[in-house]
């Protein structure tokens, strides 16, 4: 029997272009499937909330997206507003210019601010990981793990690249068994759910979980 995929899943929709209807089926796809959450930009917590309300799924919304180059302020005002409109998780984009250039406290603090604003929320931390040396995604995940966020997370999926079961692996080996790890871009078939999940994360990001568990439920049944 194969793992259920779907539990593992944040069902995504992130593009600019994305309509009120797009939202609706994201919504309606992430109850019949049961993924994990529908993750969602912040400026669509509130419609989401409204399509979800008395279904128990939990929404989580962006941060800082995609670049995570605002400041630390405007990050933490715009995670509050999510929490406000509904939000039960945040993933947020880390200052990657903090990162490489070393500067643990603004790294770190940029962080907390939004976990401070997420009142008790996981916060899940995009690491952009084909930026960064695995030296660099090393140090980002330790410092992630130390900032109070509950998660750290691949890619945003914008601007090329995505997770790797490498960059899976080397992010599960630094933060350890009991904190959270997000494999997201990229992830378009259940051969790579699985292989990323094998590789260490908890958590996936894509917009393509329906076809993905689809595919799983008919290999499970032999087609």
């Amino acid at each position: 029997m194969r793992r259920d995929l779907a539990a593992f899943i944040d069902h995504t929709l992130l593009r600019p272009d994305a309509v009120q209807a797009d939202f609706a089926r994201l919504c309606k796809e992430a109850v019949q499937h049961s993924f994990a959450t529908v993750c969602v930009n912040s400026a669509h917590v509130a419609l989401c909330t409204s399509l979800l309300a008395d279904r128990q799924l939990p929404i989580a919304s962006t941060v800082g997206f995609p670049l995570g180059a605002g400041n630390s302020a405007g990050k933490a005002s715009e995670a509050a507003q999510a929490v406000l409109d509904g939000a039960s998780e945040i993933d947020m984009v880390c200052q990657i210019g903090a990162l490489k250039g070393g500067l643990r406290e603004i790294f770190i603090d940029d962080i907390r601010r939004v976990v401070d604003a997420a009142d008790g929320r996981p916060v899940k931390v995009i690491l952009e990981t084909r930026l960064l040396a695995d030296e660099e995604k090393q140090r980002g995940a330790e410092w992630t793990r130390a900032s109070g966020a509950s998660f750290v997370k691949t890619s945003t999926g914008f601007g090329g690249g995505g997770a790797t079961e490498d960059d899976v692996r080397l992010l599960r080996a630094e933060v350890g068994e009991d904190f959270g790890v997000k494999a997201s871009g990229g992830i378009r078939d259940a051969a790579t759910a699985d292989a990323m999940i094998a590789a260490g994360a908890n958590r996936l990001g894509t917009s393509a979980s329906v076809g993905i568990v689809t595919e799983s439920k008919m290999q499970d049944r032999g087609y």
